[in-house]
């Protein structure tokens, strides 16, 4: 048994996973600029991000490609009166495989203004590919985040005699 862990340990794929990803930064703004743009539902934002050959998965459960996204960008929010939705990352994680990286985090959509905002949670993890020097998505998964955990999320937290925040009211 030590000795297949010793072997484990020992192998490149292995040692590719553990490793910082390189690109962290690179992939992390790439994610903040395309957030950034999405809550403005930017077309050109989406047409950089997406490879031409992606896999997008919905939280839906729905499948489509990069085509689909940007006609759906291009005819702008279904509702005249729908508010803009503002997205952010959250606990982003990346790992890097060469001139492939895995990147999860938790989105953030907040729809609406004043004192009750909107708040929707998804977990995403995306598969990016460098090709020509550009970092691309090539395959995107969507999954919401049940209300309960999400509600536990944005509860307030409230500070204790001991000085510590603590999430109970």
């Amino acid at each position: 048994m030590p000795l297949i862990l010793a072997l484990m340990l020992a192998s490149p794929a292995h040692a590719l996973g553990a490793a910082t990803a390189p690109a962290a930064e690179e992939l992390t703004r790439l994610l903040q600029e395309f957030l950034d743009g999405a809550s403005r539902n930017d077309v050109a934002a989406h047409d950089r991000f997406w490879a031409d050959d992606l896999i997008y998965t919905r939280s839906s459960g729905v499948r489509m490609g990069k085509a689909k996204i940007l006609e759906n960008a291009r005819s702008g929010p279904t509702a005249a009166s729908a508010e803009p939705t503002d997205y952010s990352a959250e606990d982003i994680r990346i790992r890097q495989y060469g001139d492939t990286a895995v990147l999860a985090f938790r989105l953030v959509g907040r729809t609406g203004s004043g004192p009750q905002p909107v708040v929707e949670h998804y977990l995403n993890t995306g598969t990016f590919v460098k090709r020509n020097g550009e970092w691309r998505v090539v395959a995107w998964q969507s999954t919401r985040v049940p209300e309960s955990e999400a509600a536990r999320r944005e509860k307030p937290k409230l500070p204790e005699p001991n000085g510590r925040e603590n999430s109970k009211p």
